[in-house]
């Protein structure tokens, strides 16, 4: 049986995991040439951003800035867009996750990146006042690589 809980031990993470969402390109998320509307992506981004974070701090998480988003390539009408965020950064108060979103054509089911990116997310008390959380400390090769372009966004947003 799986558990529907995580257990938080002293000011650790709860959770490193990412986070993936799927949606569907409906027509009404489209321009006049059927392809994903790019605010509606970046709300999609945004989301899977602010979930990440707070599976990682259980906190209440506002976004506060957003790397340059690249767009690669459309999405269209009928596509399923898959949206994998993770925590790649921390500072007191905010937590960066590097956010990438594939289309994945229902026939085929393979992922074609089209957008990627970071949001720094601020967490917040009931009185909207920042709090703490808890610190990412990067392991691997590939996470301190993925904290270096995090931080190198943060610190160009000024």
């Amino acid at each position: 049986m799986v558990s529907c809980e995580y257990l938080m031990e002293g000011d650790s993470p709860f959770s490193n995991e990412p986070v993936v969402v799927l949606d569907e390109v409906f027509p009404g998320h489209t321009n006049a040439l059927n392809t994903l509307f790019g605010g509606r992506l970046m709300s999609i981004m945004d989301t899977a951003a602010g979930m990440v974070a707070s599976k990682f701090a259980h906190k209440v998480f506002v976004t506060v800035s957003v790397d340059a988003l690249k767009f690669k390539r459309p999405a269209f009408q009928g596509d399923i867009i898959r949206t994998t965020a993770r925590v790649v950064w921390t500072s007191p108060r905010t937590v960066g996750a590097h956010v990438t979103s594939c289309r994945l054509s229902r026939s085929e089911w393979v992922g074609e990146e089209i957008c990627s990116g970071f949001f720094f997310m601020v967490a917040i008390d009931e009185s909207m006042k920042p709090v703490e959380v808890p610190q990412f400390e990067p392991q691997t090769d590939d996470e301190r690589k993925m904290w270096k372009l995090a931080s190198e966004a943060r610190d160009a947003m000024g």
